[in-house]
Parts: structure tokens; sequence; C-alpha cells
């Protein structure tokens, strides 16, 4: 009896061992192109600036790792946690709407992956990014700043300093040109982020949310939206890539950043529709992933 009972633990244990990746995978499954692949890509370009071994890059992407995923997961638990209504618009999928997790297991998720985002960060050297980081969580999810366009898209501008900062601590200090990078990074989240929330207004509209296209309306938003990314091109030159001068590299980097930046531009007039206005604010993702690539070759 008592093995028996003992194998039966083994057994929940072991299947625990094995789902909880996988509802990790759910949590944060739109959001790692935002976080955890453009920061271990932004400890490289730290790598090559330090000049440090090829194993100390290898120790400083296992740790990154670690600690931009509970970057996000402690963000996404938090924001799904308040946004089951909205998600049942939006985002069906989400594991607190589909029942793959309970509201009381995604509490319990929330705090421990809290406190392990913490710990990573004191023993990383990093816990003022994460500390400010957890910070503005709150200051979204629970004191009312995600309803409001202006404050939903300062603390995604916040986190995006607090992001790649920790990113390029974990390898060396911080230089003057990298801070050039990360606070421009950190600009463009704040004030181009809205093109997310074209594929969101039913559910926004729904419990109220104040974006953009709900302030000044959807039209108006987009021309404006538009125009950012027509010029953002010559925002990337004369900040980060003309202080690194005429080489083939950075002009070949500029080239892929501008097109990207124009077919954006493009799709934010054309095409009008929740999928489509998704795959486009998946290539920003992939152009923030592109600008922080493009560090590696330039820094």
């Amino acid at each position: 009896m008592i093995n028996s009972a003992k194998f039966q633990v083994l057994t929940q244990f072991s299947s625990s061992l094995i789902r909880e990746p996988y509802l990790i995978w759910l949590f944060i499954r739109r959001d790692y192109s935002t976080t955890i692949l453009p920061a271990l890509l932004f400890i490289i370009a730290a790598w090559k600036n330090s000049q440090s071994s090829l194993g100390e890059l290898f120790l400083a992407l296992e740790r990154g790792f670690i600690y931009f995923l509970l970057f996000i997961l402690s963000f996404c638990i938090a924001n799904q946690i308040i946004g089951i209504d909205e998600d049942r618009i939006n985002k069906p999928d989400r594991p607190l709407v589909t029942g793959a997790v309970s509201y009381h297991g995604a509490l319990v998720r929330l705090a421990c992956s809290q406190i392990a985002f913490s710990l990573i960060g004191l023993w990383l050297g990093v816990l003022e990014w994460a500390l400010l980081w957890q910070l503005f969580t709150f200051l979204y999810h629970f004191a009312g700043w995600d309803k409001n366009w202006f404050t939903k898209g300062l603390v995604i501008g916040v986190g995006a300093v607090a992001e790649l900062a920790a990113a390029w601590e974990i390898v060396t200090p911080i230089t003057p040109i990298a801070w050039r990078w990360i606070f421009m990074m950190g600009v463009f989240w704040t004030t181009l982020v809205a093109v997310q929330d074209f594929r969101d207004m039913e559910g926004d509209r729904a419990i109220g949310r104040k974006t953009l296209p709900m302030v000044i309306g959807e039209t108006a938003s987009r021309v404006i939206l538009s125009v950012g990314f027509t010029f953002l091109p010559l925002v990337i030159h004369l900040v980060l890539m003309m202080p690194a001068g005429n080489t083939l590299n950075v002009l070949a980097c500029e080239l892929g950043l501008t097109v990207l930046c124009w077919i954006i531009a493009a799709r934010i007039m054309l095409y009008r529709n929740p999928q489509a206005d998704h795959h486009t604010y998946m290539l920003l993702t992939y152009w923030f992933c592109l600008v922080l690539a493009s560090a590696i070759v330039i820094l």
C-alpha cells in the first residue's frame, strides 16, 4: 500500500514536471519575441563589445535565458489573471480561459515567478532592473495603467529599458553607446507600441480600455503610426547608425530595417482586420529583434 502511494505521488510529480514547461509556453508564446529573443541578442552584442571568451558567452546566455523567461512569465501571468474577460474575446486560447490553469494555480505561479525573478536578479547583479520591472508590472495591472493609452505605452517603454539594460549588465557594465541603443528602444516602444491595439479593439472596448484607437479613432491612429514607421528609419540612421560610420555592415543593417519599417507602415494602412493586425504586430517584434541583431554587427 505504501509503495503504491509513493508510486502515485512520483507519477503525479513527474507529470507536473512534464506539463509545467508546456503551461509556461502557453502563458508567454505571444511575447517571447519581444523579450527573451531580443534580450539574448543584446547579450551577444554586449559579449562582443566586451571581448570576453566564448565560454563566458554561453554562460551569459544560459543565465539570461532564465532571467528573461521569468521577466516575461511574471508579467504575462499577471496580465492574464486580470484579463480573463478580455481574453475570452481577443485571445480565447490562453490557459486561464481554456481551463488549462485554474485561477488559484495562476496566483501561485505569479507569486513563485515574482519571487524567483527577484532572486535571480539579485544573483546576476541586476536587481535594480528586476525591481523596476516589477514596480511597473504592478502599476500596469493593479493601478489601472493598462487602461490608458499613454501609461500603457510608458510601461512597455520602461520595460524595454529594464530588459536591455539588464541584458547588457549580465555581461559587462553599460557603456555610453549601449545606453544610446537602450534608450532609443525605450522611446520606440513607448511611442509606437499602439500598433498592437488594432488587433484587440473589440476586447478593449468591452472592458473600457482607452487605447489610442479608442481615443482619437482607428483611422487617425493608423495614419499617425504609419507615418511614424515611415520616418523611423531616418531616426534610426541619425541616432544609431550614423555614429557607427558608413561601412558596408551598417548600410546592410539599415537597408533591412528600412524595408521592414516600410512594410509595417504599409500594412497598418492596407490590412485592417484582427488577424492581419496581429501579423503586422509580429513584424514589429521581428523588427525589434533585427535592430538588436544589428547591434551585434555594429557595436
